[in-house]
Order: structure tokens, then sequence, then C-alpha cells
């Protein structure tokens, strides 16, 4: 499968598509929630939040190489740590775009600044740089998809 290149220039040319009355293929997230959800995910890369883990070690064992694979993410998948109508966290699309931008910039400089660092994920467990672009790269990639960003 092809992902996404995890370019904040080109993420953000893909974003220039998505409105707010912007309607999923799958799932109950709206685009405003979408784009919150994997704000979530470069707070968790960088430390800044943490969820307790979900699975026993050999199961993450597979996990981490499902993470290596080309393999997409499935779809319509509900995780504890992400609830499926979560409550907004801005008034309004473009600010959580803002937020967005502001958390990626944030990963790359911390992983600048830390290179050797790991974070927990509670699917993935402790996980590199290189790790967390891997799983950024399948997640926005999933994303985009569910709401026709990309094919």
């Amino acid at each position: 499968m092809n992902f996404i290149e995890l370019n904040l220039e080109n993420v953000l040319k893909t974003l220039d598509n998505l409105s707010i009355d912007a309607k999923p293929s799958w799932g109950k997230m709206n685009a405003q929630q979408m784009i919150e959800h994997l704000t979530i995910g470069f707070k968790m890369s960088c430390g800044k939040i943490s969820f307790p883990s979900e699975i026993n070690e050999e199961l993450m064992a597979k996990m981490k190489l499902f993470l290596h694979s080309d393999k997409p993410m499935k779809r319509d998948v509900s995780v504890a740590f992400a609830p499926e109508n979560p409550d907004l966290a801005n008034e309004e699309l473009e600010l959580a775009i803002d937020e967005f931008v502001i958390e990626w910039i944030d990963f790359e400089e911390y992983y600048q600044i830390n290179p050797d660092n790991t974070n927990p994920h509670p699917y993935y467990g402790g996980l590199n740089y290189d790790e967390w672009c891997l799983l950024h790269k399948k997640h926005i990639t999933h994303h985009f998809e569910q709401f026709g960003l990309i094919e």
C-alpha cells in the first residue's frame, strides 16, 4: 500500500480539500474531530499525553510487526483511548488544523533534541522517532482515506 508522504507541507496541501461538512466513508467522527484525533497522536508521540497499555506484550510485539508492514489500518476499529464522538477541543476546523501543525512541529523538534527517546503507545508500546513516523504515516493515510482526501 502507498502511504502519504510524512511531510507537513504535503499534508497541509491535502487538508486544503477538507471542509467542515465533509462526510466520512466510515466511522462517526466529523472532519474536525478527525484532525483533533490526529493531533492527539502527535501529542502522544512527544510524551505530552499518555494512555495505559491496552494489550499484553505478546500482542504488542505483533502490533509492532504490523507497524513495520505495508498493511493499512483497519476501518471502523474502536479503541478505548479514542472515543467515537469526542468533544471538540477547538472552536473551528481551522483552529484544529493550526493546533495539528503546532503539534507536528513540536514532534519534529522534540526528536531533534531527544533523538534516542521513546514514548509509549497503548497498542504498540514504546516507539522511537522512526516508529512514530511509521505510525503517523499509516494513521494520517487511514483518516485521509476516510474523508476522501486521498485514495
